[in-house]
């Protein structure tokens, strides 16, 4: 194993976290694990390094042969590291070459100070790793390919199945470094004090805003939170949740039992929402008969919002549950990547491009682990926009097409009518036909 290396420091550069103890967890996996263990700071300086890391890994500049060629790595352990903290304190992510890491956040009060990243690692055979990543994907020569084994030949090899136990053992031993405090700030989103401030501060606003009749129930949030939780973004999901109780409990006039007949609605919303993200079917249905069979024992609104908070983490959490790990961070780059350039024309290969695979390879991926093909998803995204525009009764039909990504109106229309068994003007006269009731009734 290479001497472990500690590159000179800025002064104050690790002096908010105890830099000596994190070396020490580091050395500890390293030693422990045989892979390599880096702890670096938020800008990705590499603070302490022990094993064959990113900072010693030479692949992406032999490949790209370009000065910024680390800078990508550099950005994929950002984002490595961002994630790591929107699902709770651990991800597993793979570099633009291919290759598999993972990283803990080490936390202060309020944010991540630094990280611990284990890998670069393999979890592909070597030969496919050659033949799939470098051959077909990155379509090197014979010699690029070469002078890439003499690094891929340091690099450790580790079965899919241990990585997702490998990742957990590391969140507990960078927890150890994290204190109680913020190891459960990173497990549970927010605590039952910090829910009910946001809440009580959004009903005050809402009682500014509109101090004699209660508001209209915000359906936008509502669609929002739904599109949170299907990417699995528990920090957006859990503002939007609260927020929405806010409106509840102002619009209830005090009735408990209102206020839980609500509750129950958005918890059967949240877990169809799950499902739409990748949920597993079967799960997320137990999941929702287990908290229904609860709910009828609560009898405060603080118990409440825990409850639903709760129920809000599991269900965010099982999307995305794809049985090849290393497909997780693939599919889930590239429904992000759509659901931010829909309304633009988006390609296989841009999208198979922004997650560094082979279109055929990224078709193949995406159809086994989503259920259908890239172009299939692309307009469901679009379809289930359009209907929100729909309800806006100022927009014509071709705006809408074309602020959805449809380049011809018509096109829009027989996609739409497949998708969802009406034509645009069909389902816009059938929403039409309940706005009466929506000015009072969902506010109440």
């Amino acid at each position: 194993m290479p001497v472990p290396s500690s590159p000179a420091v800025e002064p104050g550069a690790a002096a908010r976290f105890n830099l000596k103890l994190a070396v020490e967890c580091a050395d500890a996996f390293s030693g422990s694990t045989g892979l390599a263990c880096t702890v670096s700071d938020l800008e990705g300086n590499v603070l302490h390094e022990n094993g064959y890391g990113c900072a010693s890994c030479s692949l992406c500049s032999l490949v790209r042969e370009t000065a910024d060629a680390k800078a990508s790595c550099r950005d994929a352990h950002q984002y490595g590291m961002r994630e790591a903290e929107r699902f709770g304190g651990k991800y597993i992510y793979f570099c633009p070459m291919g290759l598999a890491c993972f990283v803990s956040p080490i936390m202060g009060e309020e944010d991540g100070l630094a990280k611990v990243t284990v890998g670069p690692f393999l979890m592909v055979d070597r030969d496919d790793y050659v033949n799939v990543d470098l051959r077909e994907t990155a379509r090197l020569s014979e010699a690029q390919i070469a002078r890439a084994c003499e690094t891929l030949d340091r690099l450790p090899y580790v079965d899919p199945e241990r990585v997702t136990p490998l990742s957990s053992l590391l969140f507990m031993a960078v927890g150890f470094l994290n204190n109680v405090a913020a190891g459960n700030r990173m497990l549970e989103t927010q605590g039952a004090d910090a829910i009910q401030g946001q809440i009580s501060d959004y009903i005050t606003q809402l009682k500014l805003e509109s101090p004699h009749t209660p508001p209209r129930y915000p359906l936008e949030k509502e669609r929002a939170l739904l599109q949170s939780i299907a990417e699995s973004d528990k920090a957006a999901a859990q503002q939007l949740l609260n927020e929405l109780l806010g409106h509840i409990f102002f619009a209830s006039g005090g009735s408990f039992e209102k206020i839980k007949a609500r509750v129950y609605e958005l918890l059967v919303l949240i877990s169809r929402a799950s499902i739409d993200g990748g949920a597993d079917p079967e799960y997320a249905f137990e999941q929702s008969r287990r908290y229904l069979q609860q709910v009828t024992a609560i009898d405060s609104i603080e118990e409440l919002c825990f409850w639903l908070t709760d129920a809000l983490n599991r269900f965010a959490d099982s999307a995305f549950r794809f049985t090849d790990v290393k497909h997780v961070d693939v599919i889930h780059k590239a429904v992000r990547y759509v659901r931010k350039n829909y309304s633009q024309k988006i390609s296989l290969e841009e999208a198979a491009s922004a997650v560094y695979l082979s279109p055929s390879y990224f078709s193949k991926v995406f159809k086994q682990e989503m259920g259908c093909n890239f172009n299939t998803y692309l307009n469901t995204v679009r379809i289930e926009k359009s209907k929100e525009l729909l309800l806006n009764g100022s927009l014509r039909l071709v705006d809408i097409a074309y602020a959805v990504g449809f380049e011809d109106q018509s096109y829009f229309t027989k996609v739409f009518k497949r998708l969802t068994g009406f034509s645009p003007c069909k389902f816009k006269e059938s929403r039409g036909r309940r706005k009466p009731n929506s000015g009072k009734g969902k506010g109440t």
